[in-house]
């Protein structure tokens, strides 16, 4: 059989629309179907960018890409790579919030018939797993079909800040993959969406006619972990190498995964890990701008949430000082102050604190009483002001005001996403504290002229999209036994050290999302050498080398829209 008789052109990965040469048109039986002309990927991304651009409601441009995707995928990824800060937002955060919500409404439109969004799983399909997964492939049809190297799964339990979406969270692990794809040039054949679905507590979706997942009350915790188990056990059976990330599981089942499968499979939790790393990689940046005033060991963390993402963040700019500048556990420990909806996380508050709140939980009575986070401000007096509560505007001015008379520059981080749930925007914390603040967000937020001197600030925003995709190929590449907690720590200081100088010059504490492939080589680059100290690197090609070779052999090994292209125009007329 020649090979273009393998190839189906309405796959969704295989079609090239008009950008097919004759030679290609004529060997897949496909002249006469379609308009002469033959158009380049980028004349086919201009008029792509116009139908976009058309759409009034960010929902329609959503959807309007999520139907591109799933009927050809190289242009879809063309726009994606190359207008990255004009897409993220679309295909991921904030979008997706609202995308999940209607998810059971908007899916019979997002997909030709027969093309799979991403994997489902029930808890009665367990035992048909192998089966299951059979189907997936066979779904994306002859040619485009690879073993996969990644998945990302979730049971929709914690959707960004909106709660349990269910089945609805199936946006989730589609658009972090998506992302993967854009920032690290993972194959996007080679990615797997999953979406666990053991039912939901949300009474609206239970009540909800239209709703398209299992209509009942989440299991106990014992059914849930045999579920899971038997989810990863299936996975790992049929793909040994896998590489699996958790994506949006609440708060106690998040550790309580982390914790059962860190050391046993090759996995990590984006929320804890990926979260903590990237905002200690804007951190790291802010504590430099800010060294000749306040120095390390002088800084004191107000982090207001104590969920899963706040911990996992804490944790990990507590191993930053321990383990690269030198403090002692204990005395690192005491610069963090955690709040939760009870006020300052203690240990003799009178209420039974869940496990992972222990660790950071003040042994003093310094605000015991306190409630309000303006007189907690007061009395902590902090230099690092931190939100991931998912309560909006809970930075008020009041706040913003407070934060910037105790300090010279203070370092403001609302993180909860979606922007509607950011605890302030980038504006008012600008004009509250007299223009000094260093800011960085969850989501983004467009950009400040500053009145009097007409000058404009970009905000800085602690996107997952920093890490992830770099802590994802440098593990895969490296095939690493496990994704290590030094590993992790390896991604942030890549993160903090992939700022060029015209970025450093400005005081920016993140990167131009511009260069996020560039970055994701970095961070890779850094994860690799982390597990190679550790020995948790397998690949024995990438021993011994510095951090800039390591970096070219991850850009070397990026999948791309151009190359996809011209592979497949190769591969069908040969």
């Amino acid at each position: 059989m020649s090979p273009a008789k393998q190839y189906d052109a309405k796959t969704p990965h295989l079609n090239l629309g008009t950008s097919m040469p004759e030679s290609t048109r004529s060997a897949l039986g496909l002249q006469g179907l379609m308009p002469p002309k033959v158009e380049s990927l980028d004349v086919q991304k201009k008029r792509a960018l116009l139908q976009l651009r058309s759409k009034s409601t960010d929902m329609e441009k959503y959807m309007f890409m999520a139907n591109l995707r799933n009927t050809n995928t190289t242009l879809f990824y063309k726009l994606i790579c190359d207008e990255l800060e004009e897409m993220a937002p679309i295909i991921y955060t904030p979008t997706v919030g609202k995308a999940c919500q209607e998810y059971s409404n908007i899916y019979p439109f997002l997909a030709p018939i027969g093309v799979p969004d991403g994997l489902y799983i029930t808890k009665n399909s367990l035992s048909n797993l192998p089966q299951i997964l059979e189907n997936y492939s066979s779904a994306l049809s002859k040619g485009a079909a690879l073993q996969p190297e990644i998945a990302v799964i979730s049971d929709g339990s914690r959707i960004l800040g909106l709660g349990d979406l269910g089945l609805n969270g199936m946006g989730i692990p589609v658009g972090k993959l998506q992302l993967y794809v854009a920032g690290a040039g993972i194959d996007p054949r080679k990615t797997l969406p999953i979406l666990l679905d053991l039912g939901t507590n949300n009474p609206a979706l239970l009540n909800d006619d239209l709703y398209l997942g299992i209509k009942e009350k989440r299991p106990s915790d014992e059914e849930f972990y045999e579920a899971v188990d038997k989810t990863m056990e299936a996975l790992y059976k049929e793909y040994p190498d896998i590489l699996i990330q958790f994506e949006d599981w609440s708060t106690e089942h998040a550790f309580e995964l982390l914790t059962k499968y860190q050391h046993k499979h090759f996995c990590f939790n984006d929320d804890i890990q990926g979260t903590g790393a990237v905002i200690l990689g804007g951190l790291i940046n802010a504590f430099r701008l800010v060294e000749k005033d306040v120095p390390l060991d002088k800084h004191r963390l107000l982090f207001f949430g104590a969920g899963s993402a706040a911990v996992g963040v804490a944790r990990l700019i507590c191993d930053y000082f321990v383990i690269e500048r030198g403090m002692s556990e204990e005395q690192a420990k005491s610069m963090f102050w955690m709040v939760d909806s009870k006020g300052l996380v203690r240990d003799n508050r009178g209420d039974q604190l869940p496990e992972h709140k222990k660790y950071f939980s003040r042994k003093d009575d310094t605000g015991a009483d306190l409630k309000e986070l303006a007189d907690i401000v007061d009395v902590i007096k902090p230099t690092a002001l931190i939100g991931l509560s998912s309560q909006p505007n809970k930075f008020d001015t009041d706040v913003l005001k407070k934060m910037g008379k105790l300090n010279d520059r203070p370092i403001v981080f609302p993180l909860s996403n979606p922007a509607s749930q950011a605890e302030c925007n980038f504006e008012d914390a600008m004009k509250e504290t007299n223009n000094k603040v260093l800011f960085a967000s969850g989501t983004a937020f467009p950009p400040y002229k500053i009145p009097k001197t007409g000058e404009t600030k970009v905000p800085g925003q602690g996107n997952n999209v920093y890490v992830f995709p770099g802590i994802g190929l440098g593990g895969i590449l490296a095939k690493a036994k496990h994704i290590t907690n030094s590993m992790i720590l390896a991604a942030a200081n890549g993160v903090a050290n992939s700022l060029n100088e015209e970025e450093r010059s400005k005081g920016d504490l993140y990167p131009s999302l511009k260069r996020i492939r560039d970055v994701s080589a970095i961070v890779a680059a850094h994860v690799c050498q982390a597990a190679e100290k550790e020995k948790a690197l397998t690949n024995k090609k990438l021993e011994g080398k510095n951090l800039d070779e390591l970096a070219k052999i991850m850009k070397e090994k990026m999948w791309s829209p151009d190359k996809n292209e011209k592979e497949i125009i190769e591969d069908t007329t040969r």
